[in-house]
């Protein structure tokens, strides 16, 4: 299956519904149900924002599925959905719009750049 690492706190902010669209520098067309992996670096500031201080990662810890794509024209834009992404500009001016998102038993992984398959072994 499809699988996105995204640092923490933001993979643990979108399983708990507050993050529903996830920024990226790049687009994608795919669209559907995918795995949601923590990548084994976590957001140090971010945690702190939120007020998290241990989360799992290195995990795959849960999935959602993406519907749609928003590419961000100016700030205006970005700013109007600012309590959607919860993100800065620096994270680039696409955003994965993300439903049903659904925690799942972690698995153990290393994770990977872009969407990848994981491979259960």
């Amino acid at each position: 299956m499809k699988t996105l690492s995204i640092k923490q706190p933001w993979a643990e902010l979108i399983l708990r519904g507050r993050k529903k669209i996830e920024i990226r520098k790049w687009n994608t067309k795919f669209r559907g149900e995918f795995l949601i992996h923590s990548s084994k670096v976590p957001d140090k500031d971010a945690m702190k924002k939120f007020g998290f201080e241990n989360l799992p990662n290195g995990f795959v810890i849960g999935k959602a599925k993406l519907v749609d794509v928003k590419a961000y024209k100016n700030d205006d834009e970005f700013l109007k959905d600012k309590d959607l992404h919860l993100a800065g500009k620096e994270w680039g001016n696409k955003g994965f719009i993300l439903k049903n998102p659904q925690r799942i038993e972690k698995i153990k992984h290393k994770g990977n750049l872009g969407f990848w398959e994981l491979n259960k072994k």
